[in-house]
């Protein structure tokens, strides 16, 4: 399915604007139509360069690249860089079936449809895992509810394009337009060479000729059986978001279905939601409003975290901007009021948690389109989890301790996103900065276990530390402390 010509032109503006080219955003606005058989032109040139260039890779090989490859028997395209593969499955709903970092895999991919594609059938749902896009709000009650049952947009084969090879890799993924919602779907994945950071954007288009009201949601199914035994659970799988202080929910989180049971649930003291990953059919809404979720395999040390933009002004689907579903039994109640778990077919349940991203609800009348930007950062985690900054995951707090000597002491430990090293900055008891000391390179496949004493010039009274990457550009903070008095020890 070709997309038509104002779709094009919403998404030839978006690359535009994604490329910094501002000038030229502006006036493709306004000349689109009169210039878009240059631009459908240019664009098949760089189209057919690009599929050639994919065609080499074996022979070529750049910081990144894209290549076909055969998936569990799927025919799928592989991005790769030193860090990270993604497996896209275009036929299959366009779906990013894995994601592999440092050898280890984070999605679910169903056993019982591996290599297998079934035509659309909105009385089933082939859940085939891994993860792709869906419309909120969910239902069968009116036509501005999406019944998420296999249909065009969650299952229909998605035509793929190369649209960035080289330092840069970055395909192109169009949905077929579908009458139903009135929705046709284009996604870019997006991976650079140089670190392990996954850039999604998600082009969504009223096809129709009357407004529809939607969200787009991003639907990830993350593995969470035992690495070591996959026939039971990972009994140390959590995920994490932030919670709203003013939230609109009673107990700034609601469970939607399932269990509210509080022993695998909590709001910490630090305001972070806590899910322990619990092998039963439960979902939990939260209206997030900080950006980022994780999910943290504390049995084999990864995390991944999610982050997106949330916006204070505009309505989330049910007010939530990220869900939770854990796989497993239902829990049911008879007549009398009993509970059960549900039997049969249903015990052999997969083991998967979904985590889940939701857009605002935007109305779009016919031919106006809306994007939902989103990004994924892998990294290494530990046994605990203490937040996530822009930079990385803190797993053990940042702490500074001065020392009997003069020097302090520095300790903690952290996920990083990109490779680099770590700064400490110093300031005075006013604040006026003292200096900046690199203490240790990093990597994101390793975690960064800091324990070292540094030499202090005058009397700092605040420390902060930074992650630089290569390039010396400044990607962040993992923490920031007052330093502790000296205890006498060193």
């Amino acid at each position: 399915m070709r997309p038509d010509g104002n779709f094009l032109c919403a998404w030839v503006r978006t690359i535009l604007r994604r490329n910094a080219i501002p000038f030229a955003t502006q006036k493709i606005h306004g000349m689109c139509r009169l210039t878009l058989g240059f631009v459908l032109s240019a664009a098949s040139a760089s189209l057919a360069s690009a599929q050639a260039a994919t065609e080499k890779t074996s022979s070529s090989r750049g910081p990144c690249q894209i290549e076909a490859v055969d998936y569990k028997g799927w025919h799928a395209q592989q991005l790769s860089n030193a860090w990270v593969k993604l497996i896209v499955v275009p036929q299959n709903g366009g779906r990013l079936m894995q994601v592999i970092f440092a050898g280890h895999s984070y999605l679910f991919v169903n056993p019982q449809y591996e290599g297998k594609y079934l035509p659309p059938n909105e009385e089933r749902w082939f859940n085939y895992g891994g993860d792709k896009l869906w419309l909120l709000p969910e239902g069968d009650d009116d036509e501005q509810h999406w019944r998420g049952n296999s249909d065009l947009l969650d299952d229909g084969p998605y035509s793929f394009q190369v649209h960035s090879l080289g330092p840069r890799c970055e395909i192109d993924l169009s949905s077929p337009a579908d009458p139903r919602t009135g929705i046709q779907i284009l996604r870019t994945i997006r991976l650079d060479g140089d670190s392990p950071r996954i850039q999604f954007h998600a082009l969504m288009k009223n096809i129709s000729g009357h407004a529809v009201e939607w969200s787009v949601q991003s639907v990830s199914q993350y593995d969470t059986a035992d690495a070591n035994h996959r026939v039971r659970q990972n009994l140390d799988f959590w995920t994490f978001t932030p919670a709203k202080p003013s939230s609109s929910y009673l107990n700034r989180y609601h469970v939607r279905s399932g269990p509210a049971e509080p022993l695998t649930i909590s709001i910490r003291d630090d305001g972070l939601f806590a899910l322990h990953y619990a092998y039963i059919a439960r979902e939990l809404w939260l209206d997030s409003h900080d950006g980022w979720l994780a999910v943290v395999d504390a049995s084999t040390h990864y995390t991944m975290v999610e982050r997106f933009r949330y916006d204070e002004t505009k309505s989330y689907p049910g007010k939530a901007s990220v869900i939770f579903y854990t796989n497993g039994p239902d829990l049911r109640w008879d007549a009398e009021g009993t509970p059960s778990l549900s039997s049969g077919e249903d015990r052999k349940a997969p083991y998967y948690l979904e985590a889940e991203l939701n857009s605002p609800l935007v109305r779009l009348y016919p031919g106006e389109t809306f994007s939902f930007d989103t990004e994924w950062f892998p990294t290494r985690a530990g046994g605990e989890f203490h937040g996530a900054t822009e930079a990385g995951i803190v797993v053990n707090p940042f702490r500074a301790a001065a020392l009997e000597n003069g020097k302090l002491r520095l300790s903690g430990s952290f996920g990083v996103f990109f490779s680099g090293k770590l700064v400490a900055r110093l300031y005075n008891q006013h604040g006026a900065a003292l200096g900046a000391v690199p203490i240790a390179d990093v990597e994101p496949a390793e975690l960064a276990s800091l324990s070292i004493e540094i030499t202090a010039t005058e009397n700092p009274g605040r420390v902060s530390l930074h992650l630089e990457d290569k390039n010396g550009m400044d990607r962040g903070i993992l923490g920031e402390v007052h330093i502790e008095a000296s205890s006498g020890k060193q």
